[in-house]
């Protein structure tokens, strides 16, 4: 991955009368990396993106988009941007080359550099035998990839996709991630999604906003070990205080479950089945069940969003 940085947010907010939509978020974009940048409804996620494209205003904080103040000088900021919106701004009775032409010409670019552009795009997206094809003839996935390709069109730096897959059948969905992973490697992207699975196939870092504030903010690999952390289910017919399930080594959480469960959460690798299951043994708990367990994106997604209380109910309801 380049290090060089295509977006920086600093201290950004927004607010609605005294509603804070965003509050200080501050994150950086790199070349060659794909972001997925989730949220819950109402949590600022839109108002973020708003404000990156430059269509809303912060009341506070700054965007530099490739190192060009967004507020002070946009037309030069904007240029570097792609967009590509949850429904595609397409002229339905338009061929796909004549509106690809027409995106271009808004983008300031010449006639001899139009023709140049729209046939990479065409060729970036698999739609070079789709040129002479009216918009509205073509299928919902074909449709996307005539959005994206008008978003590349003059190569920008920075490409913004909102909700790309809603929609589309299972093949169309791995088409258009194949095709966001290939534009992660010469562009940044920014996914917006709520497609928990689609993150965790394109997405080389993840944002999660909840309530105008960034709560989650970590690589690939800094996912996978939160994802693969060590999680034990233990069944126990006599089982010790939770202080003292708390206080076994390596264990970070102990949550009570429904009908004599129990869920240890270690902090590394630790935590070991075999050790757990002899201490058990020796100490006569009545150990009836030890399951491994690997927490998931849409289980962090969840505790982060909703509290550990509800991801607590949740557990309790599936044990019982």
């Amino acid at each position: 991955m380049n290090n060089e940085t295509l977006i920086s947010v600093t201290r950004l907010s927004r607010y609605y009368g005294k509603l804070a939509a965003v509050d200080d978020l501050s994150f950086e974009l790199r070349r060659g990396e794909v972001l997925g940048f989730l949220g819950p409804n109402g949590a600022g996620k839109t108002t973020t993106m708003q404000m990156l494209c430059g269509t809303l205003a912060p009341s506070a904080g700054s965007i530099r988009i490739v190192g060009v103040d967004l507020l002070e000088q946009p037309r030069e900021a904007k240029h570097q941007l792609g967009y590509l919106p949850e429904q595609p701004p397409l002229y339905r009775e338009l061929t796909v080359d004549e509106y690809l032409h027409y995106c271009s010409r808004l983008r300031g670019l010449s006639r001899p550099s139009s023709a140049a552009a729209v046939a990479r795009a065409k060729g970036r997206c698999g739609l070079d035998s789709s040129g002479s094809r009216l918009i509205a003839n073509l299928s919902k996935g074909y449709q996307q990839r005539v959005g994206i390709a008008q978003a590349i069109l003059h190569r920008p730096a920075v490409v913004v996709l909102d909700e790309p897959t809603v929609g589309l059948d299972p093949i169309q969905i791995r088409e258009i991630r194949s095709l966001i992973r290939e534009l992660g490697e010469d562009h940044g992207v920014i996914l917006s999604t709520h497609i928990l699975p689609e993150v965790q196939a394109v997405c080389d870092r993840v944002q999660i906003i909840h309530q105008g504030r960034l709560v989650l903010n970590e690589n690939r690999e800094q996912l996978a070990h939160r994802t693969g952390q060590r999680v034990l289910r233990l069944g126990l017919r006599r089982p010790p205080s939770q202080d003292l399930l708390a206080a076994i080594a390596g264990v970070q959480r102990v949550e009570a479950l429904a009908d004599e469960r129990w869920r240890l959460t270690f902090s590394d690798d630790t935590g070991s089945a075999e050790e757990l299951a002899a201490r058990a043994t020796t100490a006569d708990w009545g150990m009836f069940e030890l399951v491994s367990e690997q927490r998931s994106l849409e289980e962090i997604f969840v505790e982060l969003t909703c509290g550990e209380s509800f991801v607590e109910d949740q557990a309790s309801s599936e044990a019982s």
